[in-house]
């Protein structure tokens, strides 16, 4: 009897068997360095967003939802970096969980899957509470020193942006003995955000 063979089968945009690791990297402002937020960690693909977190409405995260598929893990530094809000952070990760993504969280060493025990829901539910708030303390706070500062007629404003010619520069003049307090007048910026430049270029 001769023998049938069978069909073929082929699927559109093949992907690996294997899951992919998919980092999602969020910057607010363009001083943040994003190859700090998953140092070290592995991955196939990487999305950063440089923008604010205030919606989910970001071009790299709308890019991301559309290319990953059931298997793959999506990877974030930290949940402040999905979502600024509770009610965003679950939606973005309970809608990837149902589509059987995995979504790791480096920062708080938490895992959720979709096949989650309520008590893991609940756990995402608090951390992102507690983060919210944590945010909001922030504002409130700089908020009052701001306030403060009006009152006693020491508020500048915002201090100047320097490009990365001008940081090199600045910590050339720093490593060169130059005092900070000098050099933070001259460039018009604090002598904390002089000593950040100076910290980030040591790390």
């Amino acid at each position: 009897m001769p023998r049938v063979k069978e069909p073929t089968v082929t699927k559109k945009n093949p992907r690996p068997s294997k899951g992919q690791r998919v980092g999602y990297i969020r910057v607010s402002t363009l001083d943040q360095r994003e190859d700090r937020q998953l140092d070290g960690v592995e991955l196939d693909k990487r999305f950063v967003d440089r923008t604010s977190g205030k919606d989910i409405k970001r071009p790299q995260l709308t890019a991301l939802l559309g290319f990953i598929r059931d298997g793959d893990t999506v990877v974030c530094h930290s949940m402040d970096r999905l979502g600024r809000n509770l009610d965003d952070l679950r939606k973005l990760v309970f809608g990837m969980t149902e589509r059987g993504v995995r979504v790791e969280f480096v920062k708080e060493n938490l895992i959720f899957t979709g096949e989650d025990s309520p008590m893991a829901n609940l756990l995402l539910s608090v951390m992102g509470a507690i983060a919210e708030f944590e945010r909001q303390l922030i504002r409130e706070r700089q908020g009052e020193g701001i306030a403060l500062a009006k009152k006693r007629g020491v508020y500048k404003g915002r201090p100047a942006m320097l490009n990365a010619a001008v940081v090199a520069s600045l910590l050339g003049r720093l490593a060169a003995g130059e005092k900070p307090s000098e050099l933070a007048r001259e460039f018009k910026i604090s002598r904390m955000t002089l000593h950040r430049y100076s910290k980030r270029e040591v790390a």
